[in-house]
């Protein structure tokens, strides 16, 4: 298990933090029980983050040019048909993964193709969960051109908690699907918005998998 690049910053941060708070406690308070919890509660903060940065290393499962694969890990919480007005213009099927503070964050692209756009949009910090936070919340929309039928997108989505998107595509890349496209900071969203003509594979409340659960293949 390796530690993903997004999380060197925030982790130096947090030991310069801890270091501090236990320095201050160690010549300021008594060498003894308040020592003591201080250490156990810096160790349990510490792992939390280094545990929240995971790089795991997964083998993508079998897969054809029809394949959708989840490009992040969480929980389904919509299957629907929207009309999409903002940037590919049309009716699509839109599938939602929520990420808890618990889920790896990265993101993975989840077909093959070229990357068509990369739009970052600013926006609110709304609970993740909620359908609303797709077009309110803070998002970056990768729009993938495939080499048979209309393009698929995929939007990183900030949540109440995640206050920066990282997003590792650009527009004109070559892209195969399980490629690495970006990571999300703590609590947060990504949607899949497919043409009609795919048939979804998951269901709401299942849990699912980046780069290993196949969420929709193409007719």
């Amino acid at each position: 298990m390796k530690i993903h690049r997004a999380g060197l910053p925030v982790i130096l941060k947090a030991l310069a933090i801890l270091l501090v708070i236990n320095a201050i406690v160690y010549f300021f308070g008594q060498v003894g029980l308040a020592l003591y919890i201080s250490l156990t509660a810096s160790g349990l903060v510490l792992l939390f983050v280094l545990r929240f940065f995971r790089c795991p290393n997964r083998k993508l499962p079998p897969i054809t040019d029809s394949t959708v694969l989840c490009p992040a890990d969480g929980t389904i919480v919509a299957i629907e048909e929207i009309d999409e007005q903002n940037i590919v213009m049309g009716k699509r099927i839109q599938v939602s993964i929520f990420m808890s503070v618990w889920n790896v964050h990265i993101n993975w692209i989840p077909v093959s193709g070229t990357i068509k756009q990369v739009i970052h949009f600013d926006g609110n910090f709304t609970r993740a969960i909620t359908p609303k936070s797709s077009d309110l919340n803070e998002h970056t929309a990768v729009v993938v051109n495939r080499a048979k039928g209309e393009p698929v997108m995929v939007k990183q989505v900030a949540g109440a908690v995640a206050r920066r998107i990282l997003t590792y595509v650009k527009e004109d890349d070559q892209c195969a699907a399980g490629d690495e496209m970006g990571f999300i900071r703590f609590g947060s969203r990504v949607d899949v918005l497919l043409p009609l003509d795919y048939d979804v594979k998951v269901a709401l409340g299942q849990k699912v998998v980046g780069r290993k659960t196949i969420i929709a293949e193409q007719k």
